[in-house]
């Protein structure tokens, strides 16, 4: 809305018609050095290994790696990210203003077949420089990875996006997700109310409730994500987009399924009208949201 050019109304003028300190004009983003890269990468290592530990512990931990940073710098790279220590506080996940409350379901519930129960998540993945978000729609009882998709900014739209594509092939009884803002809105509980699913929720601080998605995300991190060095946005999505389809769902031997693989599982009870391509290919489409 400002024009530096202009030849009737000064700069100043614009910026003070605008409400807009001038500072904030002339400033510039300050782009990701290449050491505030690696402190990331360090941090997101330590925090993968050890996820109770919180700023105090993570600055020794990377004092001892050599790199002299402060409680302060740890503080703002660790809130960049979007991740803090798992500690038993009321407010571990904070749930959409005004949105009723819903039970866990799950307690004491036998899970004995597909698509009896769904969870899902979000988690983040880092590149080289900077991060993005993975949230994935999970198959309690087989562990079969339905959908997935990818931002690069915590928004709600890609965590609507996923439950749509998991819905277009089956529909389960129970869906159990944390109380994060984006699964406690009312358009997410929306979709699925449409769908005639009953919407779970984990209990404040029971880190415990969704514990199978926790365990994908560790999957994912030591199997694909700390393997490589994604360069790029598109890097990350087409490999991580790759895992799921062709070795998670369709390769990984689970001790807990009798070392059976999640898409056999799946497949094993449930009778499905066959989609127009294989379950496995459903997740190599990705829609992606910048």
């Amino acid at each position: 809305m400002i024009e530096p050019g202009h030849d009737r109304i000064p700069l100043s003028r614009q910026c003070e018609l605008l409400g807009l300190p001038r500072a904030s004009f002339y400033s510039q983003p300050r782009p990701i050095t290449a050491l505030e890269a690696r402190l990331l990468r360090l941090i997101d290592e330590v925090y993968t290994r050890c996820p109770f530990y919180g700023v105090r512990r993570i600055t020794a931990w990377l004092r001892r790696q050599g790199h002299e940073v402060n409680p302060k710098r740890v503080r703002r790279l660790m809130h960049r990210m979007g991740v803090e220590a798992l500690s038993p506080r009321r407010t571990l996940s904070l749930p959409a203003p005004g949105q009723p409350t819903c039970p866990y379901l799950r307690r004491d519930l036998r899970i004995k077949r597909p698509n009896q129960v769904w969870c899902t998540d979000i988690t983040s993945v880092r590149l080289v420089s900077g991060f993005v978000y993975l949230t994935a729609i999970m198959d309690w009882h087989s562990r079969y990875v339905l959908s997935w998709e990818m931002s690069t900014s915590w928004e709600i739209r890609f965590c609507l996006t996923a439950p749509e594509r998991a819905l277009s092939i089956a529909t389960p009884e129970i869906f159990n997700s944390d109380q994060g803002s984006p699964f406690t809105s009312a358009e997410f509980a929306e979709r699925l109310l449409n769908a005639g699913v009953l919407i779970s929720r984990d209990g404040r601080g029971r880190v415990f409730d969704n514990i199978f998605v926790e365990r994908l995300w560790r999957s994912v991190t030591y199997e694909e994500v700390s393997l490589k060095a994604y360069q790029t946005v598109r890097e990350a999505k087409e490999s991580v987009g790759s895992y799921f389809p062709r070795f998670s769902n369709t390769e990984r031997l689970h001790e807990a399924l009798g070392y059976r693989t999640p898409l056999e599982v799946y497949l094993e009870k449930e009778q499905l009208t066959t989609p127009a391509q294989p379950l496995s290919l459903h997740l190599n489409q990705p829609v992606f949201l910048s």
